[in-house]
C-alpha cells in the first residue's frame, strides 16, 4: 500500500491529547531493523525506526519534536510504522512489528492505541503481532500510569518490551513493576562482552532473573562476531544489531548470521 495515499485517521480514533498541538516539523517515514533468532536463522520481528523522508536521522527527526508536538508525534509514527508493514511484511511468517514510544506519549491508553487498530484494519495487518518498546530518557513520572499501558496492551494480545535495560532509568525497579514480555539489553552490556568477565556475568544473571519472571531477552547492538558467539553461549537466541543486519528505509533487509 501506497502510505502517501492512506486513508487518513479521522478524529473519532484519536484522543484528546493527539487533537492539538503544534503540527509536525518534518514529514517521516520508518527504517526496518531485524529481530534474529540465531537458533532458527528466523526474523522474529523487526524494529521500526523512524526517519525523515529527505533522509535525516532519528536524531535529527526527534530534536525537532517539541513538547507540544509529543503525541501527534508517536500517533504518526504508529500509524506509519504499521501501514508499511502492512506493504512490507509477509502475511504468513508471524514477524512482530516493534513500535517504540514513550510512556509519557500515551494519554490514555485505550484511546490512544485506537488510530493504530485503524492503521491495522486498513492494510490487513494482525495487531497480534505488534510489540510496543517502552524507554524513557528520564524517570518516568507516573509508573503507574506506564503499569495501565502495559496492562491493557498485554489484554489485547500486544507483546509488550522494555528497551535499552540496564542503561539509565531502564532498571531493576521498572522490571520488578512492569513485568514485561520482553526486555532489550542494552547495548553497553552488550559492547565488548566477548572479552569482559564482567558483562557476561551480568548479562547472564539478567537472564537468570528474567527466565524467573517468563520474560525473554533480545540482545540489541550486535556489531562483531564475538559478541554474537558469547550471546549465543550464554542463551540469547533473539538478537539485534549491525552484524546482523543494517536498518534500511521502507524495506526489509536481508541477514547474515556469522556464526
Amino acid at each position: 500500500m501506497d502510505v502517501a495515499r492512506a486513508k487518513p485517521v479521522t478524529m473519532s480514533e484519536v484522543c484528546q491529547g493527539c487533537r492539538s498541538g503544534a503540527p509536525l516539523p518534518i514529514d517521516i517515514t520508518m527504517a526496518f531493523q531485524p529481530i534474529v533468532d540465531i537458533g532458527t536463522g528466523r526474523v522474529f520481528g523487526y524494529e521500526a525506526l523512524v526517519r525523515g523522508i529527505d533522509g535525516r536521522s532519528a536524531g535529527d527527526v526527534l530534536s525537532g519534536v517539541s513538547p507540544d508536538m509529543i503525541y501527534k508525534f508517536d500517533q504518526t509514527c504508529r500509524v506509519t510504522a504499521i501501514e508499511l508493514a502492512g506493504r512490507l511484511f509477509s502475511p504468513d511468517d508471524g514477524a512482530r512489528l516493534s513500535i517504540n514510544f514513550m510512556p509519557n506519549a500515551v494519554y490514555e491508553p485505550d484511546a490512544c492505541i485506537r488510530a493504530s487498530l485503524a492503521a491495522a484494519r486498513r492494510v490487513g495487518f494482525d495487531p497480534g503481532r505488534l510489540m510496543f518498546e517502552f524507554t524513557e530518557d528520564e524517570r518516568m513520572r507516573d509508573v503507574a500510569h506506564v503499569r495501565r499501558i502495559v496492562d491493557a496492551y498485554r489484554a489485547r494480545g500486544f507483546t509488550t518490551a522494555i528497551d535499552d535495560f540496564g542503561a539509565g532509568y531502564a532498571g531493576l525497579g521498572l522490571l520488578a513493576d512492569l513485568r514485561p514480555d520482553m526486555l532489550k539489553l542494552d547495548m553497553a552490556l552488550i559492547r565488548g562482552i566477548d572479552g569482559s568477565t564482567a558483562r557476561q556475568a551480568i548479562v547472564a544473571g539478567v537472564l537468570q532473573m528474567a527466565d524467573a519472571l517468563g520474560v525473554r531477552c533480545i540482545a540489541e547492538g550486535i556489531e562483531t562476531a564475538a559478541e554474537l558467539r558469547t550471546l549465543h553461549e550464554l542463551g540469547i537466541s533473539l538478537c539485534q544489531g549491525y552484524l546482523l543486519a543494517r536498518p534500511v528505509t521502507e524495506a526489509l533487509p536481508s541477514i547474515t548470521i556469522p556464526i
